[in-house]
């Protein structure tokens, strides 16, 4: 049996504002964007070349929903930005406004960087030692 997630829930405040700095910010895809109904949307993003894991943008419904808008991890970084350019993808999202919680930094596991989305959601942009050029 084969299994992957394929999609992990990202709480927003907005729809647009989301799909705005996925896509503008750091050059994700709308893979899809249903209307539900009046009020909620199925929008998938996703970095271009991901064949995996989309994004789930999420418009949070009740007031404990947006109470974790941004923290939906107790403050620990949240998701991993695999990349096969560190600095390539470092340069052009500092270009774009990407607010970075430190400078660059080389760990055992690879080229490592914490960055913020528009909520204050933690990443890492990573090159794995391993990734090929």
């Amino acid at each position: 049996m084969t299994q992957k997630i394929g999609y992990v829930t990202l709480l927003v405040r907005e729809y647009d504002e989301a799909i705005d700095f996925y896509t503008r910010k750091l050059g994700f895809l709308v893979k899809e964007d249903t209307r539900i109904d009046e009020h909620k949307r199925w929008v998938l993003v996703t970095p271009p070349s991901n064949e995996g894991t989309h994004l789930l943008l999420a418009r949070a419904a009740t007031a404990a929903q947006q109470e974790l808008i941004g923290n939906q991890t107790g403050g620990r970084v949240f998701l991993f930005l695999h990349t096969d350019d560190f600095w390539r993808d470092y340069e052009n999202m500092r270009s774009k406004g990407v607010h970075f919680l430190e400078e660059p930094r080389d760990e055992k596991y690879g080229r490592v960087v914490v960055f913020e989305d528009l909520y204050g959601n933690k990443w890492d942009l990573l090159e794995l030692p391993h990734t090929n050029h």
